[in-house]
């Protein structure tokens, strides 16, 4: 069950952007939603950007909930020899992340947007390949395909800079899917 909820996290916090970019674009502020509430009326007078800068803190706050839930997944480990090659993976899904922004930047309403972002959010989370989320860049963290001596591909998450496969010594990384492992440390 933990495993499910983390990944549901995960998926809320790799689609999330989306939602944010079609609040920016559109001008939608915290006070066009809470202008209403009597008490809250003093949210007309921000500046634009402070509601946008706490949008984004939404799924920036996500993003470490799931770092710290992440040590309550299964556990496995990687013993040196194990890897047969490793190669740094930023930049091969960054392409496909800044999609969601222009997918973003052409929807028009409401129920376009939540449409497209029920459809991006079940073939996100169906798909259990990969959990890129960029914001885990902001926390120090990696990514990397890593493939074993048996020929395992593997998604690795971790606070470490390994330039070579006799590099990965990893004693505990945590098991999000089976293809997918998240290392704290």
């Amino acid at each position: 069950m933990i495993n499910i909820a983390f990944r549901l996290l995960l998926t809320f916090n790799a689609t999330s952007l989306l939602v944010i970019i079609f609040l920016v674009q559109k001008g939608y502020t915290l006070g066009h939603f809470l202008a209403d509430v009597g008490c809250l009326g003093w949210l007309n007078t921000l500046p634009n950007a402070v509601s946008y800068v706490l949008y984004l803190l939404v799924p920036l706050l996500s993003t470490g909930l799931s770092i710290l839930l992440s040590s309550r997944l299964g556990r496995d480990a990687f013993k040196q020899g194990e890897v047969a090659s490793i190669e740094h993976a930023n930049n091969s899904f960054l392409p496909s992340y800044l999609g969601y922004f222009f997918v973003a930047l052409s929807i028009g309403n409401w129920e376009t947007l939540t449409f497209v972002y029920a459809v991006l959010f079940a073939f996100t989370f169906l798909s259990q390949a990969l959990y890129f989320n960029p914001l885990f860049l902001l926390f120090g963290y990696e990514f990397y395909n890593i493939t074993t001596k048996n020929g395992t591909a593997i998604f690795l998450i971790s606070r470490h800079k390994y330039k070579n496969p006799d590099e990965v010594l990893i004693s505990t990384a945590f098991r999000i899917n089976n293809y997918t492992f998240i290392e704290r440390g």
